[in-house]
């Protein structure tokens, strides 16, 4: 990060945790509210601003979790991709309910989010992966994942193989591989303030329409 972008996190940190928000003044919707906080993290300069901890259980609600990338939401919810043999898929089969986690501490941000999962369609997933650079494809048929790998070897055997496979043209969308969009149903933001007194503001879905409410910190 360039000094100008550091000074700008500072900036929105200290303007952050002197004005906090407040359950009055907040947007009517969660995704408003998030696509604000989102841009206020890009234009701070952060890391991976879309890095995000994906939460799921299988039908025994043994939990699993590990870090991703949002690419893409908007009013239906959050999106992300991986394979659909991998155990976050897997899990989500047997129990298609999910949560994510924000975490932008130089901003003393985090955002929450709890709801149901869906597959997004086979032509939206195509379309994400043909935006995808040349490696990131042959990779994503490369892996079995989750599943056990005999050696690092046998991996880039299997990138070059598909390297061959693929030699010219576009590369298909893999059939085992694709989008889950997590509908929220729980969105919870957090600023940090002085004294740990910290906002807590949260949105429950009722319907079409969203309560929302403080908590204690």
């Amino acid at each position: 990060m360039s000094i100008i972008s550091k000074m700008r996190a500072l900036i929105t940190l200290g303007e952050g945790m002197s004005r906090g928000i407040s359950e009055l003044t907040v947007s009517d919707d969660p995704l408003s509210l998030f696509a604000d906080w989102f841009e206020s993290a890009k234009r701070a300069g952060l890391a991976l601003p879309e890095a995000m901890t994906v939460a799921t259980a299988n039908a025994n609600g043994l939990p699993s979790a590990r870090m991703m990338l949002l690419k893409d939401f908007g009013s239906e919810g959050f999106v992300f991709y991986t394979n659909y043999e991998s155990r976050k898929a897997l899990d989500l089969q047997e129990n298609p309910q999910a949560a994510l986690v924000f975490h932008w501490p130089a901003l003393q941000r985090q955002i929450r989010v709890e709801g149901r999962v869906e597959r997004i369609s086979t032509e939206e997933s195509a379309a994400y992966f043909r935006t995808r650079p040349r490696g990131s494809c042959i990779g994503a048929w490369s892996s079995k994942q989750s599943s056990t790998l005999d050696s690092r070897a046998a991996l880039e055997q299997r990138f070059r193989d598909y390297e061959r496979r693929f030699d010219r043209g576009e590369i298909p969308l893999p059939p085992f591989w694709g989008g889950f969009r997590v509908i929220p149903d729980c969105v919870e933001f957090w600023q940090g303030r002085i004294n740990r007194l910290h906002d807590r503001i949260r949105y429950t879905r009722e319907g079409n329409h969203w309560r929302i409410e403080r908590l204690y910190p």
